[in-house]
């Protein structure tokens, strides 16, 4: 008779007893020590996934005291003896968070960020096998941080351990050091741009069961009459049907409008400030959903303090660059509500603005002759009078 069972069990109800007693025990519910076999407690995470990891990867065996998350310390006196671990291992998550974020900022570079590597991994003076120079430094910002310290007495209190260490000590040895950067910032950018990448937003779209059902409404629930109700009914709708008809075969292809114009933010009337958010909107939603904010999505914002004018084309390149690549398709994305994968393709149909945005995103005339966009070469440009 196979027994496995049995032992999946007892383990499952072990790992569910251990979830019951940390989250009973934590003090943020978001951020709780992880004992599996990968984390070993090194990190944190919701109890969500710690169960996950716990049932894939397995509970880490040496993790026998389960002091990380509410079980009482043994001791024999004033101290126990597995107290001086635990505190250090606060020190050691403060270490490995700097460390995973400095291995972001220098993914570019490898070769400075093995520097770095072998910068903190230096004793902290010589013939130390307690402390490197990263967690020394680490210790005292939590000193720092634990009593509220102030800068100037942080800045006293890193010299005078710097003299009573040995000679050789790597302690920096001047604030400047201990705080400076390798990007070297030089006053406060004039012109920003802020880009928020719409296609993995589009995968989520289909991520959503009805948000999927929905975005093939023009195509199977819409009323086909010849009256216009909806964008699907418009001429250019009905243009990029007959041009691309491979693009108008898959229902889910995404039709899309951009509308941009300059802001004055917080209410303010100034204009030594402008800011230019540039929205997509998707056209294949029902009518009482294509302007719900929830699916208007903001993809740049431009901020500066004069208009960027006709050099919007600068600002605007990353969302041309998505845009290219969602035309060519983007594979691999999952519909929930069909249970399929398929490839993902969208097309620009216009663009909604008003008249003085129109000649910067456009290139067109916004005076005189050809002017107006519906007269074209019809337009009049001579001056009247009003009488």
């Amino acid at each position: 008779m196979d027994k496995s069972w049995m032992h999946e069990d007892r383990r499952s109800k072990e790992y569910e007893e251990f979830l019951r007693i940390a989250l009973a025990n934590a003090i943020d519910h978001r951020r709780i020590h992880c004992p599996c076999q990968r984390c070993g407690n090194t990190r944190k995470f919701t109890i969500r996934v710690i169960r996950k990891h716990l049932y894939f990867n397995g509970v880490d065996q040496t993790y026998k005291d389960w002091i990380r998350h509410g079980q009482p310390i043994e001791s024999n006196g004033s101290k126990s003896v597995n107290q001086e671990p635990y505190l250090e291992r606060d020190v050691v998550d403060e270490t490995i968070d700097m460390f995973e974020g400095a291995n972001e900022h220098f993914t570019e570079n490898p070769d400075e960020f093995r520097k770095f590597v072998e910068e903190a991994e230096k004793p902290l003076y010589p013939w130390c096998h307690k402390h490197t120079k990263l967690s020394g430094l680490v210790k005292l910002y939590n000193l720092k941080a634990r009593h509220g310290m102030t800068d100037n007495c942080f800045f006293d209190m890193f010299i005078e351990v710097g003299d009573l260490l040995p000679i050789g000590q790597e302690l920096p040895s001047c604030m400047y050091e201990v705080t400076k950067k390798n990007v070297e910032k030089k006053g406060v950018p004039s012109k920003v741009l802020w880009h928020f990448p719409p296609i993995p937003r589009f995968k989520r779209m289909f991520k959503s069961f009805e948000t999927s059902k929905s975005l093939t409404w023009y195509d199977e629930s819409r009323i086909k009459d010849g009256r216009l109700r909806h964008p699907a009914d418009s001429p250019s709708w009905k243009m990029v049907d007959h041009m691309w008809p491979d693009f108008a075969s898959e229902p889910r292809n995404l039709r899309l409008a951009i509308s941009s114009n300059g802001i004055n933010p917080h209410s303010s009337l100034s204009s030594r400030y402008s800011c230019w958010p540039v929205i997509l909107v998707t056209y294949n939603l029902p009518l009482e959903l294509c302007m719900k904010r929830k699916f208007m999505i903001l993809t740049l914002l431009i901020s500066s303090p004069r208009q960027p004018l006709n050099d919007i084309d600068v600002y605007l390149e990353p969302l041309v660059e998505d845009l290219r690549i969602l035309w060519d398709g983007v594979e691999g994305v999952y519909d929930v509500f069909r249970q399929q994968s398929f490839t993902l393709r969208a097309i620009l149909l216009w663009t909604i603005n008003d008249f003085s945005a129109y000649g910067n995103l456009s290139g067109c005339t916004m005076k005189g002759y050809y002017a107006c966009p519906i007269c074209d070469e019809k337009t009049c440009g001579k001056v009247g009078t009003w009488k």
